[in-house]
């Protein structure tokens, strides 16, 4: 079986090859966080592998094997043809992997190759991955962060997605994290994913950002919604200058809405976040603020969270070290954004 095997430091090269990862893993455990790319063809389903893992503890293992054969021998055509479909286009092996580079990935790999595909299991498994992508965080193995921060509104986001579809290399961690990082950052957006999901999409996007290279950012606090950001790549987004973006408060209100296309839909979902406001701004401006969301008077709910709770919140993470831009009119801050940061890179700012 040893000629079937194969280290993560090799599966990583072949994936970035085009070689199809196969995750042998139970649904929920790929649900929960995966190698990108990869694809789910369960050994077990979740209720499958609890119950081969408990006549495991109780019955031993070699019980627990001839269930395990039980379960599985019926959908092996249909495993391996599902294989063969998403192989089409790729080039071999096939790798595959579970937790540990246990049973599950074994035996699918010998399966694979008795069908004539062939398969290499991973070394470790998915906890190897994990291990690494942990190494990866800790030893900052990327370049340069240069940083856009700003007032609530500023558009950071959208300036950045421009200039990633114009060359620039852009870390998207709001687009990772599936939030917008603030007390409302969630509202319209599909659910976050889990922190494992987010730290391995985290990985692949910086693995791109040579050590001797560079990638914008925007400037995030610790969190993003529930997802925590790697403490090394937090202290990454500290140490550059700053690209300070400023804006009016008309332009930010209006970049704000723009964010919320189907904002009347989402009114339910203001109702709570406003409540959570009670503390820091008062019942009564809060039930002010719920009258202006019950009639839809958006532009003046959102002008009045700026200037009441985002502005006095977030004014303090202007720093010392900062490159300030205005960005209106949009096209001409556009081309003294590029500027500078043209500056920043050069050193002559």
């Amino acid at each position: 079986m040893s000629h079937l095997t194969i280290d993560l430091h090799q599966a990583l090269a072949l994936r970035d090859l085009g070689a199809l990862l196969i995750d042998a893993r139970s649904p929920a455990e790929f649900a929960e966080g995966t190698i990108p790319g990869a694809v789910n063809v369960p050994i077990f389903d979740d209720a499958e592998r609890a119950r081969v893992g408990t006549l495991y503890k109780v019955e031993g293992k070699r019980a627990a094997k001839r269930l395990a054969v039980e379960l599985v021998a019926p959908r092996l055509p249909a495993m391996i043809a599902r294989i063969e479909e998403a192989l089409a286009g790729r080039r071999p092996p096939v790798v595959v992997f579970c937790w540990r580079g246990g049973m599950r990935s074994r035996a699918l790999t010998t399966f694979l190759d008795f069908a004539g595909i062939p398969a290499r299991q991973l070394i470790g498994g998915h906890k190897a991955f994990r291990a690494e992508v942990r190494s990866f965080f800790e030893e900052g193995r990327w370049g340069r962060l240069l940083v856009l921060r700003g007032l609530t509104g500023v558009g950071k986001t959208r300036l950045l997605l421009r200039l990633r579809e114009e060359g620039y290399p852009v870390i998207d961690l709001e687009g990772l994290a599936h939030h917008r990082g603030s007390a409302f950052g969630g509202l319209g957006l599909q659910n976050q994913p889990t922190q494992k999901t987010f730290e391995t999409r985290l990985w692949e996007a910086l693995r791109q950002v040579p050590a001797d290279g560079y990638a914008l950012a925007e400037g995030e606090s610790k969190h993003i919604g529930r997802l925590v950001v790697p403490p090394r790549v937090f202290e990454s987004l500290q140490q550059e200058t700053t690209l300070w973006i400023n804006a009016s408060l008309d332009y930010r209100v209006q970049v704000t809405l723009d964010d919320y296309p189907a904002v009347d839909d989402l009114k339910p979902s203001f109702i709570a976040p406003l409540n959570a406001l009670r503390q820091r701004l008062g019942a009564e401006t809060v039930e002010r603020l719920l009258g202006l969301l019950e009639a839809g008077r958006w532009q003046e709910l959102v002008r009045d969270l700026m200037v009441l709770y985002y502005d006095p919140l977030y004014r303090h993470t202007r720093p010392e070290r900062r490159i300030e831009i205005d960005i209106e009119p949009e096209e001409e801050g556009v081309r003294r954004l590029r500027t500078a940061i043209e500056a920043v890179l050069k050193g002559t700012l």
